[in-house]
């Protein structure tokens, strides 16, 4: 009788367990796929107003909370990749195509017309991620002539001043990645580390940057040494006090060994590795909420609720891109295939 109790209580104890950690309460919800475009470029403007960009000159936008989407084929532009853009309503919106030439493109009406603001046709020229704050936006690009290529415009991306700051040095095989569109963050703090443009590196070495002062420069621990590794994605936390960085190896998306670190920002720079990593290459890591963060990846999603220390896999569905609504609270995410969802926490 007792050894039957002990056996009952165990089991009781083990299904108490799974069903607060193996079993989850997100549910994603699929919302366009088929298009032929792969889409790198997400823009969440609140619960209702979401853009995406992708290739072949594609752009998508629902102003109903992804129930519909009105698709764009820009004109003149229909071979382009568009791997990022950045939206601030219904009508406004910022495209960039990565290079052959290098190009970025604006709308104020919505999309019906785009007129462009942005070329450099210099050899080797490649654009990998911008970030709006406000009217500010930066862009970063992979190295000419060993330095890390720099733009910024101050009012909405009308007019930009390339190289505002000292390029910043990058080693043989290091550059970004154009994957999300989330490898820099334009952060505004009293912290001096903090307050500038934190950007991370990949390929055969990969670091986390600080554009405002090339001595803030730290070697990321997390896997590097071919062209296909290294850190695609950084996402600072609401309080501002952490950081969190993936990445890994997209040739072998599932490996999760150093695929991601955690930064403690203030009162200095410190890397912690998570317990429980993500469940295989990462493209791109949001917060939610100061504990909470989504990741997702060609081999699947994941969400932590302790800070970035575990994280549990919710989906092995592919998507290159996440964003959160900047005016709300909605989750969507985006990839190959024309692929747009929405991720649904706590039905």
């Amino acid at each position: 009788m007792k050894a039957y109790i002990k056996i009952f209580l165990f089991l009781l104890v083990l299904n108490n367990y799974s069903i607060a950690f193996g079993q989850s309460n997100e549910v994603i919800q699929m919302l366009s796929e088929g298009k032929k475009t792969s889409i790198r470029g997400l823009s969440v403007v609140s619960n209702q107003i979401v853009w995406v960009s992708g290739s072949g000159g594609m752009v998508g936008k629902s102003i109903d909370g992804g129930k519909s989407f009105n698709w764009i084929l820009v004109p003149g532009f229909e071979k382009r990749d568009f791997r990022d853009i950045e939206a601030y309503d219904d009508q406004k919106a910022i495209i960039m195509a990565v290079a052959e030439p290098a190009v970025i493109l604006k709308t104020v009406n919505g999309g019906k017309d785009w007129y462009k603001v942005f070329e450099d046709s210099t050899k080797g020229m490649f654009l990998d991620a911008m970030h709006a704050v406000g009217k500010k936006i930066q862009v970063i690009g992979d190295p000419i002539n060993g330095k890390a290529f720099f733009a910024m415009s101050m009012n909405e991306g009308e007019t930009w001043e390339t190289n505002p700051i000292d390029g910043i040095q990058l080693n043989e095989g290091e550059a970004f990645f154009a994957s999300s569109g989330t490898n820099l963050q334009i952060s505004e703090s009293n912290n001096y580390f903090k307050s500038g443009t934190l950007m991370v590196t990949g390929g055969k070495v990969s670091r986390l940057l600080n554009a405002r002062d090339q001595r803030d420069q730290y070697p990321l621990p997390i896997i590097q040494g071919k062209e296909s590794t290294g850190a695609n994605s950084i996402a600072i936390s609401p309080s501002g006090k952490n950081a969190f960085i993936v990445g890994g190896d997209f040739a072998k998306d599932t490996l999760r060994a150093g695929n991601a670190v955690a930064v403690q920002l203030e009162p200095n720079i410190q890397f912690n590795q998570p317990q429980t990593p993500p469940f295989g290459y990462r493209s791109c890591v949001i917060y939610l909420t100061n504990k909470t963060l989504v990741a997702c990846g060609t081999s699947g999603v994941d969400i932590s609720n302790d800070g970035g220390i575990n994280w549990e896999n919710i989906s092995k569905q592919s998507f290159h891109v996440v964003q959160k609504a900047k005016k709300g609270n909605a989750i969507y995410l985006a990839g190959g295939g024309g692929r747009i969802a929405k991720l649904v926490i706590g039905r």
